[in-house]
């Protein structure tokens, strides 16, 4: 099972991206489940999201305390949150960033597996809007191949649908600029 925790801020999707996730491994034949944390988050202020997927049936009703992968919408929150916290052993961190992973890496003593793209370049150049969600998901692809890129697409047709392809074409741009490195 691929436990992932979502870290972003109030109004930024982190909720939607976790949905999309789940129903993608769901479209694939695994079983995907999908939750916020919820509490007194308002706009803007941090909040977290949480997805599984499993091969076998997922009976875990509870948040992810030791994630396997951990996906970061807004990079200053780096500067608040520990987003390592409870990360497993060769885990990966997906970060929103304009830095390269040396960079985040010495800034932020980061040490897992470390994947990067800008993906507020690429959602204001595409979507005109820095939300980051779907981008996210691109670069979550990349570093975990966890699912496939062709199954996201009807997810985001079911929840977006006229801006849909829009929200396709900003996956398919984070996957190919994503830089994976390892910690």
């Amino acid at each position: 099972m691929i436990e992932i925790r979502f870290h972003g801020r109030g109004g930024q999707g982190a909720v939607t991206s976790a949905e999309l996730l789940a129903h993608a491994a769901i479209s694939e034949g695994k079983f995907g489940q999908a939750f916020p944390s919820f509490g007194p988050e308002r706009r803007g202020a941090p909040v977290m999201a949480y997805a599984r997927i499993s091969e076998k049936r997922i009976l875990l009703r509870e948040a992810v305390y030791e994630p396997n992968v951990v996906i970061v919408l807004d990079g200053a929150l780096l500067n608040i949150v520990d987003v390592e916290s409870g990360l497993v052993e060769g885990g990966t961190v997906v970060v929103n960033s304009p830095h390269t992973p040396a960079e985040l890496r010495k800034k932020h003593g980061l040490k897992g597996r470390l994947a990067v793209v800008d993906a507020t370049k690429i959602a204001m150049e595409i979507l005109k809007r820095p939300i980051t969600n779907t981008t996210m998901l691109g670069a979550f692809i990349k570093a975990t191949g966890a699912v496939e890129m062709q199954s996201m697409e009807a997810p985001l047709n079911d929840r977006f649908g006229a801006i849909a392809a829009r929200n396709f074409e900003v996956m398919k741009r984070a996957y190919k600029e994503t830089k994976v490195e390892e910690g």
